[in-house]
């Protein structure tokens, strides 16, 4: 069973601080966390969202919402406050409601202060972290078994009906986090066939009729690269050299929004070392699956 803890620096050595870890909040896996009544209640959550995931997209943090309230024994003491339509809002009323929603986030707050929240929304976070452990061969030394499980979980979770994944998880399915979902699954062991509900054959699917993995945008296309799906020459060009331009010059990166500029930066040391995972069996195997009859250039 996991449990969030807060203020923590989990078990890593080469995790250090300077105020003591306040804010962060780290998941660990303990096999024997749990009565079977808190066990059932997480499936009950889970399940829960399973059944309604095309409907409410946000998980609400349930796992650790049932974890705080439980360890504080929350108990909500002031009553609902209920307004029947056309109904005068009164100050009382106002106030009771006020009162209860305080009382019931207070129960929620970490011991150092903060409130813990997954950051939920972008989908094409997650593959990349997978992609990066996969490259530099420490695949299976940092993600046991149950963070492999934890990870899956996520994805089929987020699948759209229509077989992809959207930008982010209230968008509608698009090439970006649709194949990189599909090789986060792949790196994790799932076959061309495997994967929840289909979703391997699902996504592939989705990617094909849309006309192939080619038409994943620069930052994809640099994330193939880097794995030897494609070859540079099929990304729009990411010159290191821009770094070299005076400060003054109105192109210079580090004049671009934080977001931008923390991107390109590796983004072009990779670009100019041609850096590329020396990997040949996934590539010989994820090419074939992902071509598209339209895409003789760069076959995916």
């Amino acid at each position: 069973m996991w449990r969030l803890k807060v203020a923590y620096g989990g078990k890593d050595p080469n995790i250090f601080t300077t105020n003591e870890f306040v804010g962060r909040q780290i998941w660990e896996f303990d096999p024997d966390a749990g009565t079977d009544e808190e066990r059932a209640q997480v499936e009950d959550a889970r399940r829960h969202f399973n059944n309604n995931l095309h409907h409410v997209k946000a998980n609400n943090d349930l796992l650790w919402r049932l974890q705080m309230l439980r360890e504080k024994k929350f108990k909500q003491t002031i009553p609902a406050v209920k307004v029947e339509e056309g109904e005068e809002i009164t100050y009382e009323k106002a106030t009771t409601a006020t009162r209860r929603a305080v009382h019931f986030y207070s129960a929620l707050q970490a011991s150092d202060g903060h409130w813990p929240a997954e950051n939920a929304g972008p989908l094409f976070f997650l593959p990349p972290l997978v992609i990066c452990l996969y490259v530099i061969g420490h695949l299976n030394s940092v993600l046991t078994r149950e963070h492999r499980v934890e990870i899956l979980r996520y994805i089929y979770n987020h699948q759209q009906e229509d077989g992809g994944w959207g930008f982010h998880i209230e968008s509608p399915s698009c090439m970006f986090s649709t194949a990189m979902s599909y090789i986060c699954m792949r790196l994790l062991g799932e076959g061309p066939e495997g994967g929840q509900d289909n979703a391997c054959a699902r996504a592939r699917k989705w990617i094909l009729d849309h006309g192939g993995v080619t038409y994943i945008p620069s930052w994809g296309k640099a994330w193939l690269a880097i794995l030897g799906l494609i070859d540079y020459d099929g990304l729009n060009p990411m010159p290191p050299e821009f770094w070299m331009l005076p400060t003054y010059f109105p192109m210079h990166p580090g004049k671009m929004w934080c977001y931008c500029r923390t991107v390109y930066m590796p983004s072009s040391y990779l670009y100019g070392k041609r850096a590329s995972s020396e990997s040949v069996a996934f590539e010989q195997t994820d090419q074939r699956e992902s071509s598209s009859n339209n895409n003789e250039a760069y076959p995916l």
